[in-house]
């Protein structure tokens, strides 16, 4: 097979320790037009200065772990399409096209180079053996075609972003597949070689690092993906953002209404889940995505049926964590919620709150969304005030519950709220039909 260089940019992430045995050969065999990313982690060899000298960018990640220097290396990139891969010469650069090109042609949006040995000793026992357990049970809980966790994969940056990965150690890899089952992203693999290493392993050719590794992704494994839910009403003139008119009428404050929640329902639709649930007040419209099943909400306040909306997310998944959001916040960012939801950050956090600007807040998430917990903690809440925030955070503390704050968003319930909210996210649905509702002369104001 000749591998041609397709006519797209990328960045590569070379996670790096002590590799500078290696570097000259595979800073050599990046493709052309393509930038290599060094992250390195430490090393005491000269890695970097060498890297440097070679024409890499390098950036520097103390945080030792293979999921520190990749995520480090992500956060640097800025190429639409991002490439990640060993950096110790197991892996030839020259074969990325065979990764990336399913990503650029959108076939895929995950490919995973699937290693085949091409050497006495490119792949110890004990590591292979480790990796076809662990692709086994990936298999079975993505029902993507894997049968390999390789090391070299390809994205797009922003997709990956969107993901919230959480895992700095070795489970980064498998974080990595799973998180991107999870929010919906196609996922394939192709061949490619497989080379004895240059130097010495400090991970799988070591059974040590392979134990660590094998611990790091079982933990990965066995947390559940959260179940997300939006609280919302159907966009139907005159029953929605009601404080928006005058100056808008009631059809316009119903589009803004509209734009909002298919915004947030977009946004939550990138971050990994188990299930996502519209808590719907109304019945749906072409707004509704796919991948999103619609709750009727219960009859009572707005306090019964948050309550309500937690407990059908605790029968619907009894082990998962659940977060809810309202249609009021289009800026939400995906990553934002799904970091502090991946498997790698949730130990010793019972809940997530996300405190509104108005004095209410915008976010709730239960790590263990009991029906007894809920109606504990929402019945009773006064609702739509400036003390609703204070209240709720009062029974959180008072159930003994420890609480990852969100930022702080503001709720667009004004005329100012949308035009503030549509200045801090202005590529969003929301935010262009609010430019043309403020063109329109009847809600000059």
């Amino acid at each position: 097979m000749t591998d041609v260089i397709p006519p797209f940019v990328a960045d590569v992430v070379l996670p790096c320790l002590d590799e500078a045995e290696a570097l000259p050969w595979v800073l050599g065999r990046v493709p052309a037009g393509w930038r290599a990313i060094v992250v390195d982690n430490g090393s005491r060899d000269g890695s970097a200065e060498l890297a440097r000298s070679l024409g890499a960018t390098v950036v520097e990640e103390s945080r030792r772990g293979f999921g520190a220097a990749c995520h480090a290396g992500l956060l640097a990139a800025t190429a639409e399409l991002v490439c990640f891969m060993d950096c110790d010469g197991s892996l030839d650069p020259a074969q990325l096209p065979r990764v990336a090109e399913p990503v650029a042609a959108g076939a895929a949006d995950l490919v995973l180079g699937r290693r085949r040995p091409a050497g006495a000793g490119a792949w110890p026992a004990h590591a292979r053996l480790a990796n076809a357990l662990l692709a086994r049970r990936l298999r079975a809980r993505t029902g993507a075609p894997l049968h390999d966790l390789g090391p070299m994969r390809a994205a797009r940056r922003e997709r990956l972003l969107a993901l919230g990965l959480g895992d700095r150690r070795s489970g980064y890899p498998l974080e990595m597949v799973l998180a991107a089952s999870a929010a919906g992203m196609r996922i394939a693999e192709t061949s490619v070689d497989y080379l004895p290493r240059t130097g010495r392993s400090k991970v799988t050719g070591t059974l040590r690092g392979t134990r660590q590794a094998v611990r790091d992704m079982r933990a990965v494994l066995a947390a559940p993906p959260p179940t997300l839910l939006v609280i919302a009403k159907s966009p139907v003139p005159g029953r929605v953002k009601t404080r928006l008119t005058p100056p808008c009428t009631p059809e316009q404050a119903a589009t803004l209404a509209a734009a909002a929640l298919e915004d947030t329902l977009a946004a939550l639709s990138r971050v990994p889940a188990g299930r996502r649930l519209l808590v719907l007040d109304g019945e749906p419209g072409r707004w509704l995505p796919p991948g999103w099943e619609v709750v009727p909400q219960c009859a009572g306040g707005l306090d019964d049926r948050l309550a309500a909306a937690f407990v059908h997310a605790a029968r619907v998944a009894p082990r998962a964590p659940a977060l809810l959001v309202g249609m009021d916040t289009p800026q939400v960012d995906a990553a934002a919620l799904a970091e502090p939801l991946s498997a790698a950050r949730r130990p010793g956090v019972d809940a997530w709150y996300g405190p509104a600007a108005d004095g209410g807040f915008w976010a709730l998430g239960l790590a263990n969304p009991t029906e007894r917990l809920a109606r504990r903690l929402l019945l009773g809440v006064p609702m739509s005030t400036p003390g609703t925030g204070r209240a709720l955070l009062d029974r959180l503390a008072a159930a003994g519950l420890t609480v990852h704050h969100l930022d702080l968003a503001t709720d667009v319930d004004t005329i100012l709220d949308a035009r503030r909210v549509a200045a801090q996210a202005p590529r969003t649905t929301f935010a262009a039909h609010l430019r043309s509702i403020d063109t329109a002369p009847e809600a000059a104001g």
